[in-house]
């Protein structure tokens, strides 16, 4: 969480890189309720898969990632959560994707400007990807143009990587598949707590500002064209 790279990252892309043939379950949850019945649903499995859970230490007093006691009663496991907030889906020009805590601070944000054209939707299983209900929230939303992956962690670490073609499967021809992150980063952290906050106001401000996603397809981040040096 930006103390620096032996504090900030579960190494997330790590158990992404790992998962196939239904070999174990990746899992975000940001609510008490999801936690709850995430565990519950691996307790009722006639056949446990591994279950990998990314709790940050952030959530655990986080005044927005509370739960109601009927949540827990007579809620269940979602894959995928819907926006939580009352939007009109047929003004809705973007759809914002998005794991984790980083969800709140968009969310704190969006409140904070009054935005009721972005709706966010949190990926709260990321393997197996649950591409079909994403796709089913997704078509919720007509007139949206563009779809956001943003995300924390710099672009070649956490999951942007492992999951860009399933998202790329669920956009439809008529929309851009857009990116708000970090660049890429041969470290997890910056080890700065002020430019730590100013990289994560950055990121949620692209992701919440019309035309200022990048699109992913449009740059080359590493090449071996270096100057030669001559003695």
């Amino acid at each position: 969480e930006g103390q620096g790279p032996e504090h900030s990252s579960a190494r997330l892309e790590r158990f992404l890189q790992l998962c196939a043939e239904l070999n174990m379950r990746v899992w975000v949850p940001t609510t008490p309720a999801q936690f709850f019945h995430l565990l519950r649903d691996q307790i009722k499995r006639r056949f446990r898969r591994p279950l990998v859970v990314m709790t940050p230490k952030s959530l655990l007093r986080h005044p927005l990632s509370k739960s109601s006691l009927d949540a827990f009663t007579d809620g269940a496991l979602a894959v995928v959560q819907p926006e939580s907030d009352k939007l009109d889906a047929t003004v809705v020009r973007r759809v914002v994707l998005c794991s984790g805590k980083v969800y709140f601070d968009l969310l704190a944000e969006r409140r904070l400007r009054e935005i009721h054209d972005i709706a966010i939707l949190r990926i709260e299983q990321l393997y197996p990807f649950p591409r079909r209900r994403l796709g089913e929230l997704l078509a919720a939303y007509p007139a949206a143009a563009e779809i956001v992956w943003c995300q924390e962690e710099p672009r070649n670490q956490g999951a942007w990587y492992q999951i860009q073609h399933h998202l790329r499967v669920v956009t439809r021809d008529d929309q851009m598949l857009g990116y708000a992150g970090r660049a890429p980063s041969a470290s997890p952290a910056c080890g700065d707590a002020a430019l730590h906050r100013a990289q994560q106001q950055a990121l949620v401000d692209v992701a919440l500002s019309a035309g200022r996603v990048e699109d992913p397809g449009e740059r080359l981040e590493d090449t071996d064209e270096h100057p030669t040096t001559r003695s």
